[in-house]
């Protein structure tokens, strides 16, 4: 990379950072600390509260990475950046769960995950772009290890209000990123979500990449709605849990970087993507059975083989979408790529609710897995791309 792609890369990287830790940080905490709030006894306005940001995301995603086609995109991630704030100073005053619902629609509506990877794409060299969409996929997965750690340990302190306080100081350093470090942005951009969009979603090796997205972070949000309490019920109280989160985090990034990204590196991308996808849902149904006896080293384990699952997903699976792309249609292919990402918080939100007040813990773990071997299923034909097409 030349130093203006360097400094691209890291700089949108960070504003992605900020702003994916603001929105995790709430995660392992949230099902527990929503309950001393009125209506907090309901799983179901539970699960909504969690997961409603990525409905208004998943309706504003194409048309704000529309819209940074003809403002600009500084304009644009400026603006949701500031909807971000706004949403989480009122989820920070809330005094009550639908209150706390209308504070997550309103972070949800700053939809800027489209045009930051599309004004990283105009910042980039071709040749180096897999190499940036996957610096933004590697920081989604550690911001969220890293809200699994910080959560408990800040939550008994500030409360559930003051972790959405600083989720609106971050935002608002990551205006202050956009304003001051990113490069200037091109005087005219690619129209490339223009006649695209109907290709994109006539791909199949695409919509493989949406599926995945989707049911990744379905599966992620209702299983933190089971998980906490879990935790709980083998000993460790929620201050405590960043014990055990650490360790988990920390052996699933060394057995990434030593193992897995080495076989990818050598020509294995299929079975390590595949593999992931395997192993979260093996995760799921040995998390199910665990419920009979659970026991802190079962739950240790499953929780270190799920991150080594779910990073790797995360942190490959930008790249995938911006290769998978043809160059007119990138612009369209991650703006459907993110509005997927974003209906599968907010499905794995509400419908992880609604099961759990049916089905208990048992019922999240048995459809997650259901959904994850749906996945594996459906992303057995793929192909690894071998260049940018």
């Amino acid at each position: 990379m030349t130093p203006a792609e360097r400094r691209s890369s890291w700089s949108l990287a960070s504003i992605y950072a900020l702003r994916m830790l603001g929105l995790f940080l709430v995660l392992p905490v949230f099902a527990l600390e929503a309950r001393h709030y009125p209506g907090g006894d309901n799983p179901a306005l539970v699960g909504l509260a969690m997961g409603m940001y990525g409905l208004t995301q998943a309706m504003l995603q194409v048309p704000m990475g529309m819209a940074s086609d003809r403002l600009g995109r500084k304009p644009v991630i400026l603006f949701g950046l500031a909807l971000f704030v706004l949403g989480s100073l009122l989820a920070a005053w809330a005094p009550s769960l639908p209150w706390l619902v209308a504070g997550r629609a309103l972070q949800g509506a700053g939809a800027i995950s489209a045009a930051v990877t599309a004004l990283l794409a105009d910042l980039t060299r071709d040749e180096v772009r897999t190499k940036s969409m996957a610096l933004v996929g590697i920081s989604i997965a550690m911001m969220f290890a890293l809200s699994l750690v910080l959560a408990p340990v800040l939550v008994p302190h500030i409360g559930l209000s003051g972790l959405f306080f600083m989720t609106g100081v971050m935002a608002a350093i990551g205006m202050a990123v956009v304003i001051w470090v990113v490069p200037p942005e091109p005087v005219q951009h690619v129209q490339q979500s223009r006649g695209g969009l109907r290709e994109v979603l006539a791909d199949a090796d695409l919509l493989r990449v949406d599926l995945g997205v989707f049911v990744l972070h379905a599966v992620q949000i209702a299983m933190w709605l089971s998980v906490p309490a879990l935790l709980v019920e083998v000993g460790v109280a929620g201050a405590n849990q960043w014990k055990v989160y650490l360790p988990a985090v920390l052996g699933s990034l060394l057995v990434m970087g030593g193992f897995l990204f080495r076989l990818e590196r050598h020509g294995y991308f299929r079975a390590v993507y595949l593999g992931a996808i395997a192993l979260i849902a093996l995760v799921q149904l040995g998390f199910l059975l665990s419920l009979q006896a659970p026991s802190l080293w079962a739950v240790a384990g499953l929780l270190t083989l799920y991150f080594v699952g779910f990073n790797t997903q995360e942190a490959s699976q930008p790249s995938l979408a911006s290769r998978l792309a043809r160059p007119h249609q990138r612009g369209a292919a991650l703006g459907v790529y993110n509005t997927l990402m974003s209906l599968g918080i907010f499905t794995g939100g509400l419908l992880g609710g609604l099961v759990f007040k049916l089905a208990g813990s048992a019922g999240i773990f048995g459809v997650s897995a259901a959904l994850m071997l749906l996945w594996l299923a459906l992303a057995w034909p793929m192909r690894a791309p071998t260049a940018q097409r």
